[in-house]
């Protein structure tokens, strides 16, 4: 078997009154995420990760901000474009573990939700899947509830 690992890492904005799109779910919250997309930040780190472990070009390569028929996009069908396209070199995905870094709301509670989503696009279960969250102790543009970001690792193999 050929096994490979990649790392991934996003960040974005946070604005008041904005959607707050998270691992392929909408939170309840009085801030959300901006982006050119639906700013899904933990998905956007995962793709870096499987982009990068196949040795291909970063999310922004394939999605750039720049293109018009990506605004607002649903996360989600990114992940899936980079699951078809890390399959096109062979690749499958054997597990991935990740850490969302925020101050607000409370990731807990929502973390199997997000697997139960991200699962089938990745082509794996659930239990194969870690989101982890914490939050900056208050310091810097994560303790001030500016930003958030994902950092995620994947392995990925050929068999």
């Amino acid at each position: 078997m050929n096994f490979r690992v990649g790392f991934g890492f996003d960040v974005h904005r946070l604005e008041q009154g904005a959607d707050f799109f998270l691992g392929g779910i909408k939170l309840e919250h009085h801030s959300g995420a901006v982006g050119h997309s639906d700013a899904d930040v933990l998905i956007h780190a995962i793709c870096d990760a499987l982009l990068g472990a196949a040795g291909l070009k970063d999310i922004g390569y394939y999605f750039p901000n720049t293109d018009p028929k990506y605004k607002g996009i649903d996360s989600k069908k990114l992940l899936k474009e980079v699951v078809d396209l890390i399959g096109q070199e062979g690749y499958k995905v054997g597990n991935l573990d990740t850490c969302l870094t925020l101050e607000a709301p409370k990731i807990t509670p929502h973390i199997e939700e997000m697997k139960k989503k991200l699962a089938p696009i990745l082509n794996i279960k659930a239990n194969q899947i870690s989101i982890k969250a914490t939050t900056n102790e208050k310091l810097g543009y994560i303790g001030r509830e500016e930003g958030v970001n994902a950092q995620a690792v994947v392995l990925i193999f050929k068999d």
